[in-house]
């Protein structure tokens, strides 16, 4: 059994990663490179429409998996995209307006934590089950959590050591 602590009953969006508890529950690297790529184009959107082979050198992402992922949040309408000599993508809506929840479904299609928590609900398991409910509010929490966070809100925090960092009451989630 783990030693209780106040950091059991919480979830932390901490960059594309959420801690829940001591387990951590990762984004796809295609999620990941979408919130980088939408959060640069918050950041460019004023000046002028980027390509994809922009956003993939300052990043470092491969050029093809970007935009096929750029594609992906066109078709979702959180992108436009303009095509000629200028062209390239631009947000659809202010950055302000565009959850990282949007950005991750449009991705990765619905998010469950668990192969039980789906769209219809079913497993091997489920006659037997005595978590279900529990983890259905975790899954709902953390959706909660990323519709909470605009692409605008996206920002790297700066680095410090673990134990002094100090958490804030309003990045925390209470799971009941």
């Amino acid at each position: 059994m783990q030693p209780s602590s106040p950091y059991n009953s919480y979830i932390r969006l901490k960059r594309s990663d959420l801690l829940l508890g001591f387990q951590m529950l990762k984004l796809t690297k295609k999620a990941d490179y979408g919130l980088m790529a939408m959060k640069h184009l918050a950041e460019h959107a004023p000046h002028s429409a980027c390509s994809a082979k922009d956003v993939a050198d300052a990043y470092g992402i491969p050029q093809e998996a970007l935009a096929k992922i750029l594609q992906r949040l066109v078709k979702a309408g959180l992108l436009h995209s303009q095509h000629g000599m200028n062209g390239g993508y631009t947000l659809a809506r202010d950055a302000g307006e565009i959850s990282a929840f949007e950005v991750i479904r449009a991705i990765d299609g619905p998010l469950f934590i668990t192969s039980c928590i789906t769209i219809r609900g079913e497993c091997d398991q489920t006659d037997r089950c005595t978590i279900r409910e529990p983890l259905r509010r975790v899954n709902e929490s953390i959706e909660q959590v990323l519709r909470r966070i605009s692409i605008s809100e996206m920002k790297e925090e700066p680095h410090q050591h673990e134990e002094t960092e100090t958490k804030k009451p309003d990045e925390l989630v209470t799971i009941t």
